[in-house]
């Protein structure tokens, strides 16, 4: 036997991934850092976001203010000096101390006050004009960006007529009613253009708002999703259903707060359930149909993924002291296998996202349990097959050689009761019974002989083809490959197939030279076994039991492979086994 070996490698691992984070946590990141309003600050009369608006408002009318009032500096006028210090300590407080915002009582009091001293103030250093006039732009910006321009037009009209009137007191001369009016329409203009600077302010946080709301919600859907292709693209790859359920409870856990969960698997038979695994819940062996509790049961009557806020009212769930619940039935190929049950002791402990994960997972969870019972069975009927096979060798090699050797015994004591020479008869009958004893050898490596942790499929392949050579002279010919190796049952089955297709053409096809080919990158796996031998005669074509063909089936199909098998009379014969993973 001559054995090639060659290399390749394959990188198919998938890439970590971060796991999605719930909506609520990232809302509150983005309140932190003054992204979205917090929910203890209100929206309406918030002056935080236009600080710096009202800052350079505020510091722009005090030196304009100054700047006008230098002649009362130079001439030293008392009665213009001590106001506009009042004003600019005024500003200097506010600077130290700013108007936040205006919903309250008191803070609502203090601009008030505010806006009565300054117009104290102008109307004592000479009305409309009073170098102190630009000062009423304070009151009115944060007037107008505290509550809209309506207030804004509020305050900007009470100055106007406040300093009107009291221009007609006693001992003054009347107003120049040019520059009343003049005054009175900047103010007004002032007031609605800071209104709608504070509109369009608002409609601009409100669109960044919604946009981190919506960067936010897709954030957390694509890790969503990324999480859901894992468990969709790893779940129905497993065969073992500890396996697939324990990965389910994993994946669950990784994006679903619960704190018990249980798995029911229906028995067709009967239609009870068998309570296959549970965490953190007190539950019998099987169920009856009729014991399954009453919020569990509309789940499985709806055929639909089901959220309970309030267990008690529906007579409670699996676990005595969990109040709220959310019951997938399992549904594959259009049945119904089983019941997926996680429960919380808080109440309305799930939403509707948990709801739309657990309905987006039920369908591959459903088809990974029902795969993996599936090949159960089939291991039990491969299991039964192994067996009819096992007899089936030790009839055709062992059974017949031990019944002739029983023929020649009978034939030797009947020579030897006549005193006839036995001696020759004897050496023969030995060497006869060394032969039996290398088949039976040979058979028990056979049986023994499988794929395991610490054996791959070339090294047992090997082990096999050698002894087959040896035995029968066939050159076999084993091109393989070491560096990747498939999940142990799937391997497993793979071997049994081509121990099976190397028994066909020792037994059957009169082959002098085989050919086989092992290929494998860890996902995918492809084997061939080629002969030069006689090839399937035209009568045993339509037969797909002959040859062992329907066991070989039966294994590739439990995994998830394909079978093919081309022969022509004289031409010999190749099987082909194919598996591909998604």
């Amino acid at each position: 036997m001559r054995s090639n070996h060659s290399t390749t490698l394959l990188d198919v691992r998938p890439k970590p991934r971060t796991q999605p984070r719930q909506h609520s946590r990232n809302r509150t990141d983005a309140q932190r850092r003054g992204l979205l309003p917090s929910q203890d600050q209100p929206e309406q009369g918030t002056l935080q976001t236009f600080d710096s608006a009202i800052l350079a408002v505020r510091w722009a009318t005090t030196i304009a203010s100054i700047a006008l009032a230098s002649e009362a500096f130079v001439s030293a006028d008392f009665t213009v000096i001590p106001w506009v210090a009042l004003v600019v300590a005024i500003n200097a407080v506010r600077t130290i101390t700013p108007v936040r915002e205006l919903q309250s009582q008191r803070s609502f009091s203090l601009l008030l006050v505010e806006f009565g001293l300054i117009l104290l103030a102008i109307t004592a250093t000479g009305y409309w004009q009073s170098p102190l006039i630009f000062s009423l732009g304070v009151a009115i910006t944060l007037a107008s960006f505290g509550r809209g321009f309506g207030f804004g037009l509020q305050i900007s009209s009470s100055a106007a007529i406040a300093i009107t009137v009291a221009g007609f007191g006693p001992g003054n001369s009347a107003p120049d009613t040019l520059l009343a009016l003049q005054w009175t329409i900047f103010l007004l203009l002032s007031a609605i253009v800071t209104g709608y600077g504070r509109r369009l302010s608002l409609e601009a946080n409100e669109q960044y708002s919604a946009t981190l709301e919506q960067v936010s919600d897709l954030t957390e859907a694509n890790a969503l999703l990324f999480s859901l292709q894992r468990v969709a693209r790893t779940l129905p790859a497993s065969l073992d259903l500890e396996e697939t359920m324990e990965s389910t409870e994993t994946r669950l856990r990784s994006l679903i707060d619960f704190e018990a969960s249980a798995i029911l698997l229906l028995d067709e038979a009967d239609q009870s359930w068998l309570v296959a695994r549970r965490n953190s819940l007190k539950l019998p062996t099987t169920f009856d149909n009729s014991h399954l509790p009453g919020s569990a049961r509309q789940a499985v009557d709806a055929g639909e993924v089901t959220v309970h806020g309030d267990l008690d009212r529906l007579g409670g769930g699996f676990g005595e002291k969990n109040s709220s619940a959310l019951y997938a039935p399992l549904l594959a190929r259009g049945s119904l296998v089983g019941l997926l049950a996680l429960e919380h002791t808080s109440p309305e402990a799930f939403d509707q996202r948990d709801l739309e994960v657990l309905r987006a997972m039920s369908e591959p969870v459903a088809l990974a349990i029902d795969n993996a019972r599936l090949f159960r069975r089939l291991r039990t009927v491969g299991a039964d097959e192994e067996r009819t096979r096992i007899a089936r060798d030790l009839h055709d090699r062992i059974g017949q050689s031990l019944a002739y050797l029983a023929f020649e015994v009978d034939r030797i004591s009947h020579r030897d009761s006549r005193n006839q020479p036995i001696t020759e008869d004897l050496g023969g009958l030995r060497g006869d019974l060394r032969t039996v004893i290398g088949e039976v050898r040979d058979t028990l490596y056979d049986l023994r002989s499988d794929v395991a942790a610490e054996k791959d499929m070339t090294t047992t392949l090997e082990e096999f083809a050698g002894r087959v050579a040896e035995r029968s002279k066939i050159e076999i010919t084993l091109n393989s490959e070491r560096d990747s190796r498939l999940p142990i049952l799937q391997e497993r089955e793979m071997w049994r197939i081509a121990q099976e297709a190397l028994i066909n053409v020792e037994r059957h096809a009169d082959a002098s030279q085989v050919t086989i080919t092992w290929t494998c990158d860890g996902t995918t796996a492809a084997l061939t076994i080629s002969d030069n031998g006689r090839g399937i005669p035209d009568g045993h074509k339509g037969r797909i039991d002959s040859y062992g063909v329907l066991g070989m089936r039966e294994r590739a199909a439990s995994i998830g492979a394909s079978l093919e098998m081309i022969s022509h009379p004289g031409e010999g014969t190749t099987v082909r086994c194919c598996l591909e993973q998604g």
